[in-house]
């Protein structure tokens, strides 16, 4: 069955619904019933619906979520036919708002057999025209479709009921649309009607109550920092909302990848995960969302949300996932203890030549040192376990920093920038992200003197003496040069400096007297 409800001043919403849906109210009338318990709001509501349109017999309350919209979510006992074909809605127990005048509109617009329409040609030729697919950043595209849909995962192919679209859609699911050597090898799918005339559909081979989910693992997926900003969180930000009703379907499948998230991913969804790549069934669903929204890296834009949740609700999962123990700074079983520095190793580029002297370094002020490395084989279990019990974490700009999402609230990221040119990249990748986490940032700017660098090139040549030559050659340069080919040999005295500041930051002279 499909309804649709007006609201006067804005652009009609319309939702779709098969024995469980949901009915979306603007926000203006969140605003109003805010007040309200979900109790009483909801019971409101149901009384509303069923006064005016004599539909409370019909209908079973289950959920409420809100944010800029409210949404109801029904179970309907009846049929098409014991449903009247309109009525009004009125907000008659709410007299500030203007009395008896109808609010609203309900009208039903078809059956559930997949070829659903607004209840004539100009209806259905209306919703044709409206886009399925769209861009929600300079990074992503999403396609959502509604109806009776049809998954054949092994072609990459969705097929749609026709009033659905007119056309052919097709996308890319991963994060990266900006960047045409990452999409190479994520494979394209396309969204397209059920032809008019012909044979029948494919029959369905399974059926799901649920809405789909459709997303790639990608092609950088290897790095940590780009399995997070291109997968995970985007992956968080469009399924959140459902509240684990919404399966999970992976193409570009990489075995380990979801071998090592896998406790994220059922985190997102009550189901078991769906392999596209070797699956030659027939997968029907309700609904399909196609590619992931992203809204910055490391982060969650909170006003872009359906129901206002953010970074912090990203990293409240993964302490649930990875029974992490402590949300903040002086927490859990090491808050009396010495303030404790964990320094990201690094075997491969951009190495700290001197790590054990900045060991030594910092335990001279009071703290209590940790030295380890995040790899492709790293548990992340593990490995986020070590960084929830750390107040500090200093590492050279690299994947590894990712793991700054595992930190406590309060805590202090200290991230080594290399020479020459890369503020921008350190800005933009790990500086801007931590505020929103509720972490302390400070940046290590490295001279000449603590690169390696320095010993490679002659004082005057362009790698150090005009870097912007460089950086005008493309992102292979850059990396090539000042990330694949450069070491760090931390000044001592400039690191105490540092580690003094960070002791300053740490909440409530946490382990200050400790200190020397």
């Amino acid at each position: 069955m499909l309804a649709r409800l007006f609201d006067f001043s804005t652009r009609p919403v319309e939702y779709s619904f098969n024995n469980s849906s949901h009915i979306r109210l603007p926000s203006w009338i969140a605003q109003l019933l805010n007040p309200l318990g979900y109790t009483t709001r909801l019971a409101a509501l149901l009384n509303l619906i069923g006064r005016s349109a004599r539909l409370d017999s019909l209908f079973d309350l289950q959920t409420i979520r809100t944010d800029h919209l409210i949404a109801l979510s029904f179970s309907c006992s009846a049929s098409r036919a014991a449903l009247p074909r309109s009525a009004d809605l009125q907000l008659a127990r709410w007299p500030a708002l203007g009395g008896k005048d109808p609010i609203l509109t309900w009208e039903l617009l078809g059956d559930d057999n997949g070829d659903s329409t607004y209840g004539d040609e100009d209806g259905a030729m209306a919703r044709r025209r409206e886009p399925i697919c769209w861009g929600t950043s300079r990074r992503s595209n999403v396609c959502d479709a509604r109806g009776h849909v049809r998954i054949l995962g092994s072609s990459r192919t969705i097929l749609l009921p026709r009033s659905a679209t007119d056309r052919e859609w097709a996308i890319k699911p991963y994060c990266r649309k900006h960047d045409p050597p990452a999409m190479k090898n994520v494979t394209e799918w396309t969204l397209k009607p059920l032809p008019g005339e012909g044979p029948s559909p494919p029959r369905c081979t399974a059926r799901f109550a649920v809405p789909a989910l459709v997303f790639s693992v990608g092609d950088y997926t290897d790095n940590l920092f780009h399995s997070f900003t291109d997968v995970l969180i985007p992956l968080f930000i469009s399924a959140y909302g459902f509240r684990g009703e919404i399966q999970l379907v992976v193409a570009d499948r990489k075995d380990w990848w979801l071998e090592k998230f896998v406790l994220i991913l059922k985190q997102l969804s009550n189901y078991d995960l769906v392999d596209a790549d070797g699956n030659e069934g027939v997968l029907c669903f309700p609904r399909a969302i196609v590619g992931l929204d992203f809204h910055k890296e490391l982060g969650v834009n909170a006003s872009k949300t359906s129901a206002g949740f953010s970074i912090v609700e990203f990293r409240d999962l993964l302490r649930r996932a990875y029974r992490l123990e402590r949300r903040a700074v002086g927490e859990g079983a090491a808050a009396a203890a010495k303030p404790t520095l964990l320094i990201i190793s690094r075997k491969g580029t951009r190495v700290f030549l001197n790590e054990e002297a900045m060991a030594e370094t910092a335990a001279r002020l009071g703290f209590q040192v940790r030295l380890a490395e995040a790899t492709r084989s790293s548990d992340v279990g593990e490995f986020a376990r070590l960084v929830n019990a750390a107040d500090v974490m200093v590492g050279v700009h690299g994947a590894g920093l990712t793991n700054m999402v595992f930190l406590p609230a309060g805590a202090v990221l200290v991230q080594v920038v290399p020479l020459n040119g890369l503020a921008w990249l350190a800005r933009d990748t790990f500086e801007k992200p931590a505020p929103a986490m509720g972490i302390k940032y400070l940046a290590y700017h490295i001279d000449e003197a603590e690169s390696t660098l320095a010993e490679q090139y002659a004082k005057d040549d362009p790698v150090l003496k005009d870097p912007l030559s460089v950086h005008r050659k493309g992102w292979p340069a850059i990396s090539k040069t000042y990330l694949e080919n450069q070491d760090v040999r931390m000044n001592l005295t400039k690191f105490n400096n540092t580690l003094a500041e960070v002791l300053r930051l740490l909440p409530g002279g946490h382990g200050r007297k400790n200190t020397v």
